[in-house]
């Protein structure tokens, strides 16, 4: 919708450039919008496409994962409010959204993440009392290489969180910083806390649906969507991929079963819970696959 309006309006002649237009459209019908919303209190604070990041630019998807990971904290917090919630890889803040109303009444919700601009983005856009952003100063191949930080356990007291969330994260992280943060998860987790972490898990599924998901180059299935094939090694490990036609490892990585097995074995949590994702081509309620861990 938007590109058909934003061509329109060139071809009226406007001096101004698509990308003004199209951000342009995205704030008046973010406005007009939010004036609709009557029952979902978080939306109001979905931020403008600029700031729609993830891997997600639209509003409507945005409205959709908040909403698919409020239904899981639902299902998985044992208490509804008072919830100390911790977000490994913020972002600007799509689960601090979904978080808000659990962490109520005498909970904390602190949402770390490796882009200072997010973190500062966070702090600007959430003005509630139950919402804290802290900036994590870590080398990413992908997401922040311009630090000699590597890893370090973070700023947490031990067994202070309710709940562990990360919405791809562990998906852009190679096997030893893996391993390394789901001991640090375990560390900061109460004693039966819970995590909500998505991956791409490299199960029999993954390899049943390979097919579907391969054309000739073994890249595209069509001019929108990627496909994930994980074909190749992520530097020295035997356990985590990632599709060669990516530059870098850490733009999206996959874990084997064995490789799941280990992060488990190493970090003491337990897998409750597994919600195969769509990316495989099959149903599921999340793209990415989500996996639930309990201390």
């Amino acid at each position: 919708m938007y590109k058909r309006i934003v061509n329109l309006l060139l071809k009226i002649n406007f001096k101004k450039s698509a990308k003004y237009y199209d951000n342009q459209i995205d704030l008046d019908f973010l406005r007009l919008d939010k004036e609709d919303i009557l029952r979902t209190a978080v939306l109001d604070k979905i931020p403008s496409k600029k700031h729609r990041i993830g891997g997600k630019t639209s509003y409507a998807e945005w409205a959709h994962v908040i909403g698919i990971f409020q239904t899981f904290l639902y299902m998985h917090l044992e208490k509804k409010e008072g919830n100390r919630i911790l977000d490994i890889g913020c972002g600007t803040g799509l689960l601090a959204m979904a978080c808000e109303n659990y962490v109520r009444n005498d909970g904390q919700y602190l949402g770390i993440d490796v882009a200072r601009a997010n973190i500062d983005f966070c702090l600007n856009n959430y003005d509630s009392p139950f919402l804290n952003f802290e900036y994590f100063d870590v080398y990413n191949a992908m997401y922040s290489n311009n630090t000699s930080e590597n890893r370090r356990c973070w700023e947490i007291d031990d067994e202070s969180m309710d709940m562990v969330t990360a919405l791809s994260v562990w998906t852009h992280l190679n096997e030893k910083d893996a391993i390394f943060y789901f001991k640090e998860i375990y560390r900061v987790l109460k004693p039966g806390g819970i995590a909500l972490i998505t991956f791409f898990y490299l199960d029999e599924s993954y390899f049943r649906t390979l097919d579907s998901r391969k054309n000739e180059k073994g890249r595209f299935h069509n001019t929108n969507q990627m496909i994930w094939v994980f074909d190749k090694n992520a530097y020295d490990s035997n356990d985590w991929f990632y599709p060669s036609h990516f530059k870098i490892p850490e733009n999206a990585i996959g874990i084997s079963e064995t490789g799941l097995q280990k992060l488990i074995e190493t970090s003491g949590l337990q897998l409750k819970n597994y919600y195969p994702g769509n990316w495989k081509e099959i149903p599921g309620p999340y793209f990415q696959d989500v996996l639930v861990f309990q201390k």
